[in-house]
């Protein structure tokens, strides 16, 4: 089996036309075979008529008539009177030839038998017309040798015609798949050409055949996934980077505290269990990005409000004043806490870069859910910048002099989303900015 989609389809082709063509040779050569036999029985039933004319039935005993040169009739012709024979060929007395004229005759009617030997030889038996009284018959004979020569010619050459048009047939299969293949071929060497990560190329064009249209379109749709599951890591990565940050730089502000000069025992012990906080801190962004990125569903539990806010704003790096205020005691979220402090972390990170000197975090309930609202009174989000504030990457002035990379505010929203939730900016708050993240109450 050829390991190539162009050489199975010729196989095939050649398979299915041999077997045509083999069909159509074992009809037309039998067709010729019958003709050839049938045209030989006419020439005998024409000849025996011919004959038939020269004997006379009208006396009481058969008789044949001599004619002036007869002797081309008398050649291979038998005449019977009854079931006596009275007239044969001169070379035939009592050869097989004669038994069979005489069997043949005997039978009465019109029939035709071959007699097969070294050379085959045709028979036919035709009634004198009119001979009632006194029964006549005559045996005429033909070689089948002409014939049977004609017939095995014309085999021949339907085979050879047949040789001609099979490998024509492949030839031509081979050729016509190999043009039909070119697009495939050519797509083959843009999806290597192509970059996925980067290209923006796209296989299916209106111009192809209906089948290749079809296939560049699911080829484009596999591309445009695989693209999606590119850009989805490449977002996980950036938002691991973002939010492990300020983990990452307290344990570093910790050691380096804690190797500046020798330390005691109890200043030893705050150290380590200030970097045993920021390993969990990091440990439970891992599980609640990673779990999102998965697209698990968000795992069932409550929090509560007020520790996990003030933990945030213990974990701060900014040494700015920030003020916690919970309106209402008791408020339970209906998220885990990772999840209620990843969801606030990016807004409280994004108030304490721009915020001037205060920033105010307040929690309250409202109809099942529990809306925390991060208020600065920094310079605000500029109002042209208002529809591109959630998308990934896009910050309002990248040269302001603060550090970020777009990813804070997109995340909080698709995490406080797949709780459920949202995020939203309200553009009605001034001076400053105020961000308000809205999660199920627990």
């Amino acid at each position: 089996m050829p390991r190539t989609l162009r050489g199975r389809l010729a196989l095939v082709a050649l398979t299915a036309a041999a077997l045509l063509v083999l069909a159509l040779t074992l009809a037309f050569n039998g067709l010729v075979r019958q003709r050839l036999q049938q045209q030989a029985d006419d020439h005998l039933h024409t000849r025996a008529t011919t004959v038939a004319a020269t004997v006379d039935t009208t006396g009481a005993s058969a008789r044949v008539v001599e004619v002036p040169h007869d002797d081309l009739l008398d050649a291979d012709v038998w005449i019977y009177a009854g079931s006596k024979r009275i007239e044969a060929p001169p070379a035939a007395a009592e050869t097989p030839l004669s038994r069979a004229a005489d069997a043949l005759a005997s039978e009465g009617g019109n029939r035709c038998v071959t007699l097969d030997g070294k050379e085959p030889i045709r028979l036919c038996t035709q009634p004198v017309p009119g001979s009632g009284h006194s029964p006549a018959a005559v045996v005429t004979a033909l070689a089948l040798a002409p014939f049977r020569s004609l017939a095995q010619t014309a085999l021949y050459a339907s085979l050879a015609l047949d040789a001609a048009m099979i490998a024509c047939t492949y030839v031509l299969t081979r050729l016509a798949v190999g043009r039909a293949l070119r697009p495939v071929r050519a797509m083959t060497d843009q999806a290597i050409r192509w970059s996925v990560p980067a290209a923006d190329g796209r296989f299916g064009h209106s111009s192809q055949p209906v089948e290749l249209a079809q296939l560049g379109s699911s080829l484009d749709a596999l591309l445009d996934r695989i693209r999606a599951g590119l850009r989805h890591e490449q977002q996980l990565s950036r938002e691991l980077s973002h939010e492990l940050r300020n983990p990452l730089a307290r344990v570093i502000a910790e050691l380096d505290w804690w190797r500046s000069r020798p330390r005691s025992v109890a200043e030893s012990e705050l150290t380590c269990a200030a970097i045993a906080d920021a390993a969990q801190s990091m440990r439970t962004i891992c599980d609640t990005l990673l779990d999102d990125a998965r697209g698990a569903a968000t795992l069932p539990g409550t929090a509560e409000v007020l520790p996990a806010l003030l933990r945030l704003v213990d974990h701060c790096p900014a040494p700015r004043k920030v003020e916690v205020a919970v309106a209402g005691q008791g408020l339970t979220v209906g998220v885990p806490a990772g999840l209620l402090e990843r969801t606030v972390s990016p807004l409280l990170d994004n108030a304490l870069r721009y915020a001037s000197s205060r920033v105010r975090i307040t929690a309250r309930g409202q109809k099942g859910s529990i809306l925390v609202e991060v208020t600065d009174d920094g310079p605000g989000v500029p109002p042209s910048f208002n529809a591109d504030l959630f998308r990934p990457g896009q910050r309002a002035d990248p040269g302001d002099g603060h550090g970020g990379a777009g990813l804070g505010l997109p995340l909080a929203r698709r995490l406080a989303r797949s709780a459920d939730g949202d995020v939203r900016h309200d553009q009605q708050h001034g001076p400053g900015a105020r961000f308000v993240a809205t999660l199920p109450a627990g």
